[in-house]
């Protein structure tokens, strides 16, 4: 039976009356918070019960089952309770002190049924006691250490989640399993609650030995000092004589896919430590295949999205393989069944495994890897997030290659170096300009924003891969110089944010109307065609050419070309191309178009389409010849022609 001893609520509540719904005996949903009903309560008050007031009478046993469903359904975690054993003394334990907040009520470690007697003994061996600290300004790093907490279960641990804010220092070596999830704040500094923790190791030193621990380190790339309090408290703890089981997760602003990477890596590792504060690391399959097991069962509830499981597909696939030994490519073809719903990773992982092991491919995290890139039937997807029933049918070929535009490195491994280097060149990181009154002890500018303005901003860059972007564009591939649309997403991303200074603004408007900027870009409806990331790219990017064109006022090459491409459908109710070129180009312009201007590129044969410029003149000898090729715009009528010559009256000031 489950007796409930205390339960109160913390700050924060978001008012979704998900506790009411479940159990309205115990909990009320004010506009401002839940409160616990005072007639369940020995202290008779209605309140968040911060106080620690205990259940009265039988209340704790008639609804406890229903409190701890309550609790799980909050979305936001806020609902705490303290457990009491059946049959025990009226007396109850004191409420958890501010500084150790108890995830979930310490229950009996599982011991492993089945698995070596290794595993059996490990986990039924004494001490399994896990230490998350957190060190949190805004309250992301306390969320994502309970979140941390509530999985470590699922491999034997029994974790206790700690705030910097007075946790003593001395007691940091007790705790040989240690997990630290922490925010910077400001130019590279700790948190508030991190602080006084942080003084007191720098000035006590305490002896690390025999600890094992690991780091996740939530920052914003746009500052310098990315992620760097994370990065103190890993070279502290190295110095101090600690065991660094794994290595340190840097998160960016996005910090879920990255934090979730991080605890299914670590905990199993950091599980394999035994009593003694040694890691029995020729465990660690049989514990990342423990932790994984515990969590096959269905979890039902309210918010709990339902299996979706797609029959088996018969297809063939088809496999790009390089290898750069021999300097040699080819295809393997494979007949397979494979479950629709799988991903393409999942299809490459059993190639791997079950047909040919020197398969190379990048692993995503499951959850959309930025780096897992494949380009699939023409589509360019991340191959952990994108199913096989999504691009091919029953009996049908998967035809699986490397994105286009980077360098193989060996089959479908390809060399981001180029968009880093393009990335890092750009310096698409905040350089804010102070303000007075807003600025920090330190000198550092700092504001608020409208909701209206974060939601633009968040919508500009909302793309799963900026290097998956770049393999969008139909220009890249073909030009080592020209930046990319990922690259260039972001630098207009940051010219409309409002914290960027006008020198950084100027200089990255420069970067984006340069000759490799987002004029290299012949057409961005080809990096629109490949979905909701490349719609949303190629509508910022072409907002950022008419920046750049407003802030010329239609001056230079690109300018011209927009204001007599409108003035000549304007004048002569006509899309005519002969008009087009000789106002542009002028006499000057036209000889010269011969030699090495658009006359030469179709000439060549290099047409929007790819097709030979005869396909465009055939059309008019042996319709439909021309179906899809480039449509005739010499003296083509343009429809609605009064509506046309109203719109360029309103915009003619800006020409």
């Amino acid at each position: 039976m489950t007796i409930v001893a205390k339960v109160w609520i913390e700050e924060d509540c978001i008012t979704c009356d998900a506790c009411q719904d479940i159990c309205p005996e115990v909990f009320l949903v004010s506009d401002d918070s839940s409160k616990i009903v005072a007639a369940v309560r020995t202290d008779g008050v209605l309140d968040r019960n911060v106080g620690g007031a205990a259940m009265a009478g039988t209340f704790g046993s008639d609804y406890g089952e229903m409190i701890l469903e309550a609790a799980d359904a909050c979305p936001v975690e806020i609902i705490k309770f303290e457990l009491q054993t059946d049959g025990a003394t009226e007396t109850v334990a004191e409420v958890a002190p501010a500084a150790e907040v108890a995830a979930e009520p310490a229950a009996a470690v599982a011991v492993a049924t089945g698995g070596s007697a290794e595993l059996q003994a490990l986990l039924g061996g004494g001490d399994r006691s896990l230490a998350i600290l957190f060190g949190s300004q805004t309250g992301n790093a306390a969320g994502l250490a309970e979140k941390t907490a509530k999985l470590a279960a699922n491999y034997g641990l029994v974790p206790t989640v700690y705030d910097m804010d007075g946790f003593d220092a001395a007691t940091l070596p007790n705790h040989k399993r240690t997990l630290i999830i922490t925010s910077t704040w400001g130019e590279g500094e700790m948190p508030d609650n991190a602080e006084s923790l942080w003084q007191s190791v720098n000035s006590q030193a305490p002896s690390m030995s025999g600890v094992s621990f690991s780091v996740c380190a939530i920052g914003d790339s746009s500052y310098d000092e990315f992620c760097k309090a994370g990065t103190d408290w890993d070279e502290k703890y190295v110095a101090l004589g600690a065991n660094k089981v794994h290595t340190t997760q840097l998160c960016d602003v996005d910090f879920d896919t990255p934090w979730a990477q991080w605890v299914a890596e670590a905990l199993p590792i950091i599980a394999c430590v035994d009593e003694s504060g040694t890691l029995q690391e020729v465990l660690l399959d049989e514990m990342i295949e423990y932790g994984s097991g515990s969590g096959e069962d269905v979890v039902e509830g309210d918010f709990t999205p339902g299996s979706i499981v797609q029959e088996d597909l018969s297809i063939t696939l088809s496999l790009f393989r390089y290898c750069p030994e021999a300097a040699d490519s080819g295809w393997d073809t494979i007949a397979c069944a494979v479950p629709g719903h799988a991903t393409v990773e999942d299809l490459l992982l059993a190639v791997q495994q079950d047909v040919d092991g020197s398969l190379a491919f990048r692993r995503g995290n499951g959850n959309g890897s930025p780096t897992s890139g494949v380009r699939v039937n023409g589509r360019i997807v991340l191959s952990d997030l994108a199913q096989i029933s999504d691009l091919v049918n029953e009996g049908g070929v998967l035809k699986v290659e490397p994105i286009p535009g980077y360098p193989v490195v060996r089959d479908l491994v390809v060399d981001y170096t180029s968009f880093e280097t393009a990335r890092s060149s750009s310096e698409p990181w905040m350089k804010a300009d102070p303000r007075d009154g807003h600025t920090l002890l330190n000198g550092s500018p700092m504001g608020t924003m409208e909701a209206a303005t974060a939601n633009t901003l968040h919508a500009i860059g909302d793309v799963v891969s900026f290097q998956l972007l770049q393999s969008m564009s139909d220009t890249f591939a073909y030009d080592s110089e020209y930046m990319g649309p990922g690259v260039l997403l972001q630098q207009w991303n940051r010219c409309v944010d409002p914290r960027t200074g006008e020198s950084q603004r100027d200089s990255l408007m420069a970067s984006i109307g340069s000759e490799n900027g987002v004029w290299a870009e012949a057409d961005f409806t080809s990096v629109a065609r490949y979905g909701s990331d490349g719609r949303t790219a190629s509508k910022a990017l072409n907002t950022a050419r008419g920046k750049l064109l407003n802030s010329t006022n239609y001056s230079g090459p690109h300018g011209r070309l927009v204001k007599w491409y409108g003035r000549s459908v304007k004048w002569s109710g006509n899309v005519n191309e002969t008009t087009l070129y000789r106002q542009v180009l002028g006499p000057v312009g036209l000889l010269s178009n011969i030699f090495d201007g658009v006359s030469a590129r179709m000439f060549l044969g290099f047409t929007r389409t790819g097709a030979p410029p005869f396909r465009s003149l055939q059309a008019l000898l042996a319709p439909p010849a021309g179906i899809g090729k480039i449509p005739n715009m010499i003296n083509t009528k343009v429809e609605s022609h009064h509506e046309v010559v109203s719109l360029f009256n309103e915009i003619d000031q800006r020409f």
